[in-house]
């Protein structure tokens, strides 16, 4: 089956559980405007359906649960996200800007850099097959984690541990991730959605309304967005702006793609 036919991002109800897959597995799960559109419009549905209690998100595949941007669409003039402006607001990926009141698991199947690990990091809960990697390599690139990443990876792990890994760029193993509280299960991939659906139901069995207010009173979820985000969102943008006028930001994707050193020039 082509890339074409088959859909971008799978959704499946299984009793109160809803499980999205991304489905590009020979793209490593890299997200274009197909992929924004499928999860964003399940994040919607579930958010909407009462019987949907709980979201597993995964990758197809055993080696990526999501390598980030496809820049391969990139370098085809394709858009990541959609023309319509009601699902651009849901952020990269129609999720890392779209909170919703039902719980979200991430099933990490295999590594999820870059906007994957952005992915992972708006989930509320994360189990991990032993072999999974996390990390924001943004850096190595001449562009930075615009995705949410360059705040929320500073929340969620200690300060000094998460400034080393987004500087420096380097993957962060499951295990070590799981150390610092990152990641709540490191399982062996056989046991990846077992243990994420076992979880789910564990969480679905309880008074879902109850669930939900917890979920938007820890977050601070309010009307759809998280308040306490908006003066990340707007710095992020206007940092985005400035970078991506900077030759640096050109050079970094150029060298990428011609498989070279970078020549950084700091302007």
């Amino acid at each position: 089956m082509t890339d074409t036919a088959a859909p971008a991002v799978l959704s499946e109800r299984r009793g109160h559980i809803l499980i999205v897959t991304i489905n590009r597995p020979e793209a490593r799960n890299a997200v274009n405007a197909a992929v924004h559109v499928g999860i964003g419009t399940a994040l919607e549905e579930a958010e909407n359906d009462p019987e949907i209690r709980v979201v597993v998100i995964t990758g197809a595949g055993e080696k990526s649960f999501c390598a980030g941007a496809d820049l391969v669409a990139i370098s085809r003039g394709e858009h990541l996200a959609p023309k319509d402006p009601g699902q651009q607001a849901w952020g990269f990926a129609g999720m890392v800007s779209h909170p919703i009141s039902k719980p979200i698991i991430a099933a990490v199947n295999g590594f999820a850099f870059g906007g994957g690990c952005e992915i992972a990091l708006m989930s509320d809960i994360i189990v991990a097959a032993d072999h999974a990697q996390f990390g924001l390599p943004e850096v190595k690139v001449g562009l930075f984690a615009a995705a949410g990443g360059a705040f929320r990876l500073a929340q969620q792990l200690p300060r000094k541990l998460a400034m080393e890994y987004m500087l420096t760029g380097d993957p962060i193993p499951a295990a070590r991730a799981a150390e610092f509280g990152l990641v709540n299960h490191v399982v062996p991939l056989a046991d990846l959605m077992p243990t994420a659906l076992a979880l789910a139901e564990k969480i679905a069995g309880n008074a879902p309304l109850s669930v939900q207010v917890t979920k938007r009173v820890a977050l601070g979820i309010q009307d759809g967005r998280i308040a306490s985000d908006a003066a990340y969102w707007e710095h992020n943008t206007i940092e985005r702006s400035a970078l991506m006028r900077s030759e640096d930001a050109r050079e970094g994707p150029l060298a990428f793609a011609q498989k070279r050193k970078p020549e950084w020039k700091a302007r």
